[in-house]
Formats: structure tokens, sequence, C-alpha cells
């Protein structure tokens, strides 16, 4: 399996990205590595991590999309981007899925235009594995599409639930549909409608649907599969990003205040570990656009070695589980009148 690497995309880049996906390559022996970006800056990085394994591989792509740069239209400007060349190569078939942490409009824009969206999705989506009391919630939308139709949330529960459940291996994800309220009469007209649309689907048997979630649920572990416009979708995910950063300060400062809080926080440590683990983004890599014809894995933009590591683990999961192949299968479920 051939996962290419953005090389050049990131805060960090391209020291931590090189670091991360080699230590991949290293740990896993299906795997294998292309970095793409400016060869002489890669290659350099790659001595400082004791060379190129056999199975890693670099093609020189001489410029770099910025985070300045115009996301709707950079990837066509800048076409020997390591962004552009890399998803080029995954359209010919030249690996398998890629994964950068540049600019996430950039690489939504160059994923649906160069790779292309699995025909009849009308929109890719940016799911996210979101820490909860259970094992997490994938979010989908979290922030590509702040506008949504009826037959675009409808496909986002289906792009969600087989994620989860061939990707995560959850059995029979619960989809829940993030409003305002629990009763089906909640919300806009927009959210009662894909109610009725998700509630067929449901009882058709097609998905687990359990009906509206708020938030303060879902994050309890109240479901498994969140279905939210962009919008909502993405102030759920910075609001439990502020609070998991606020609740981790306020801990640590506790803890720090004398030298009985510092002997407790010696015998909780192994907990208070275990929930750093839970709530630092780089355990889970990085976030798939699901609904495109070959995994795309956008790995946050200050991504260090870990998460990179861990969003070439993400990206091979998605070949392994063949998402575009499954979501294919049911476009037929998808469609609405709504």
């Amino acid at each position: 399996m051939k996962i290419i690497v953005d090389a050049m995309g990131g805060d960090n880049a391209p020291g931590e990205i090189v670091k991360g996906a080699l230590q991949a390559v290293r740990a896993r022996t299906d795997l294998e590595i292309v970095l793409v970006g400016k060869e002489a800056e890669v290659k350099a990085a790659a001595a400082a991590c004791g060379g190129l394994p056999e199975r890693a591989s670099i093609v020189n792509a001489t410029e770099v999309i910025e985070m300045h740069d115009d996301p709707a239209t950079a990837f066509k400007v800048k076409k020997d981007s390591s962004m552009t060349v890399g998803l080029t190569m995954l359209k010919n078939g030249e690996g398998d899925a890629f994964v950068s942490a540049g600019s996430t409009g950039a690489l939504l824009s160059a994923g649906t235009l160069i790779v292309k969206r699995i025909r009849g999705i009308r929109r890719a989506a940016m799911a996210p594995l979101v820490p909860t009391a259970g094992k997490g919630v994938v979010l989908v939308d979290c922030g590509a599409n702040a506008e949504c139709t009826v037959e675009y949330l409808v496909q986002f529960a289906y792009l969600g639930s087989i994620y989860a459940a061939k990707a995560l291996g959850v059995d029979k994800p619960r989809v829940g549909l993030l409003n305002i309220g629990t009763e089906d009469t909640k919300g806009d007209q927009l959210r009662r409608d894909t109610y009725q649309a998700l509630k067929e689907a449901g009882e058709a048997g097609h998905l687990n649907f359990i009906g509206n979630i708020e938030a303060k649920e879902a994050v309890k572990g109240g479901c498994d599969v969140v279905v939210a416009d962009g919008f909502s979708g993405n102030v759920m995910l910075k609001t439990i990003e502020g609070v998991g950063s606020f609740l981790g300060k306020e801990l640590k400062g506790m803890f720090l205040r004398s030298l009985k809080t510092k002997i407790a926080a010696l015998m909780v440590k192994n907990g208070l570990d275990a929930f750093k683990e839970r709530l630092d983004p780089d355990t889970v890599g990085g976030t798939p656009f699901l609904g495109l014809q070959k995994p795309v894995i956008k790995a946050h933009g200050s991504s260090r070695a870990r998460a990179i590591e861990n969003a070439v683990y993400q990206a091979a999961a998605g070949v392994e589980a063949n998402l575009a192949g499954e979501i294919e299968a049911k476009i037929g479920l998808m469609k609405t009148e709504r």
C-alpha cells in the first residue's frame, strides 16, 4: 500500500512531516511512502531522521501552497506545488491515499477537482473523530459545507455511518442529527425535513438513525455519528476543543497549587495521562474528506511527527476499508425527493 505525503504542508514542514511519515513506514512493513516536496529540503529532513528507508521515495515539487494563497485557485496557479503534484499522482493511480497538513480550503478544492467526488455524491465532507465519553464520535460535516440541503445532510449520514463501520470498526453506528432538542418538531425547516428523511432511512433498515441529538448528549457518547451542516459542526468542534484546553489548564493549575496537591497529582498521574491522550488531536492524526474517489486525509496545520504518523495509519485504514467502493454501492439509497 502506497501513501503519498505532502512533505511541505503545515507549520512544521518538512522536518516533522518527513519524520512522522518515516516513522510510519518503519513501523509497518506493508506500507510504502512517497514524500512530495522540494527534493533538497526533503532529503535533508530524511537525513536528520536516519536516512531514507527502502520503502520510501521522494518526488520533487518546486512550489508550496501557503496559508495566505487563495484556497479555491492555489492548486491551479501553483501547478508544481507539493499538494497539486501529490493529488495528481493519487488521481493517476501512483498511490493509494494522500496525507497533507497544508491549507484545508486548498486541499478540499484540489481534492474535489483533481481526485474528484464519487459519482452521485453532492459534496465532500470533513469527518473528524471527536473525543467523547465513549470511543469518540464521527462529526460530519465540521466545516467544509456551511450551507446544506436535505440531500447533503442525508448523504453525510451515510458517509459517516460507512466510515464508522468500515474504517473504525463500529457495529451498527448510531446516527444522530445535531439539533437544539430531541423532538422531531425541533429546529428549522432544514432540520425537520432532514429528520423525516433520516427516519425513513432508519425504518427501511439502511441507517441506525436514533433521532435528533443535542451537542451535550453527543459529547456524553450518545451516538457514533453526528450529522450537521458545516457551520454548526464547526461550532461544536471548536467548542469541544476549547473546553478540553480549558479543563487541561485548570487541572494543571489545581494540582500545582501546593505540596499536597502535587502529591495527589502523582497518585492519579496515570489517569491524567490517559485523559490528556484522549484529548490530544495527534492521537487520531487527521480528518478524512469523505466522498472523494480515493482517501484524502487532512492533518492539522501544527502537526508534529506523531500526528503525521497516525494520519498515515488513518489513510491506510481508509484504503483497507475500501471506503469509496462501500460508498458507491449505497449511492442509490442516498437520494431524497425533499
